[in-house]
């Protein structure tokens, strides 16, 4: 399923004994839908200690089976906080309905107030302080936009201080599944360097809507790369979601000429 929670299997290791993460409670503080399977869920550290990320960082949500076995889910960080400001406590996650998913039945049965434990944050598909291209094709299908909501905070930034250029690519079936279109458009247009794309593969939207722009492609994301030449010489490409797009995207840019360096992936599985 597109955009579902990654199933998570790295583990962390010292003299092959297993270290195991360091949990902290959140407390739901808000929530609300994206679209028809997808909710949008903000969540805030509730013992009183900041929570600080990096943008393109992703937490684990701990929780048990039925039968009490350990369990957890990883979930890309959508908050937009501005980090110069100081860390902040409260982190914003899109969390997609699997049928008959543990995680669906966590998330959908918890009223505000209510805790969850996590650990985090984790993940290196982030914007490096050391990149020097002239422009990145962010490319996501599903909750693989997360993170790219994220990270406008340092987009604006780099776009001031470097006069990059950025291309968002977000992929969907329909309008009504795009995920963040009003926060991408807004940023789009009060920062010429930034172009938002919207790619639906079923259904356009309709004539006179708010989506209805010159900048809507028919077709899956990876189907448009041509359009936008992708350069060895100045992009850096971030590939996000489903895994099928991944490596369809991923093998469109090398052969494109752009190093594997300078594509970098994270994919979305489906797990229950």
């Amino acid at each position: 399923m597109i955009g579902a929670p990654r199933a998570w299997t790295r583990l962390h290791t010292v003299a092959k004994t297993t270290i195991v993460p360091v949990q902290f409670p959140l407390r739901l503080v808000e929530r609300r839908m994206l679209a028809p399977t997808i909710g949008h869920y903000v969540l805030a550290r509730d013992d009183g200690k900041p929570l600080d990320f990096v943008p393109g960082q992703f937490i684990q949500i701990h929780f048990d089976y039925a039968d009490g076995t350990p369990a957890r889910r990883s979930y890309s960080l959508a908050t937009i906080h501005d980090h110069a400001i100081g860390p902040g406590e409260s982190v914003e996650i899109a969390v997609s309905h699997v049928p008959g998913g543990a995680a669906t039945a966590l998330f959908e049965g918890m009223a505000i107030g209510d805790r969850v434990n996590a650990s985090g944050p984790y993940g290196r598909f982030c914007l490096m302080p050391g990149d020097r291209n002239r422009r990145y094709l962010l490319i996501g299908t599903g909750t693989g936009v997360t993170p790219y909501r994220s990270m406008l905070p340092v987009l604006a930034q780099q776009i001031r201080e470097r006069g990059i250029e950025v291309v968002l690519l977000s992929g969907a079936r329909t309008p009504g599944e795009l995920l963040y279109a009003e926060d991408f458009r807004a940023f789009a247009g009060t920062h010429p360097g930034f172009r938002y794309v919207p790619c639906l593969s079923r259904e356009l939207p309709a004539a006179g809507s708010a989506l209805d722009h010159p900048d809507v492609r028919h077709g899956y994301v990876q189907q448009q790369l041509a359009e936008f030449a992708p350069d060895a010489a100045g992009d850096i490409a971030y590939l996000c979601g489903n895994p099928d797009m991944v490596d369809a995207s991923f093998e469109a840019l090398k052969g494109y000429g752009l190093p594997v360096a300078q594509i970098r992936r994270e994919k979305y599985v489906s797990n229950k």
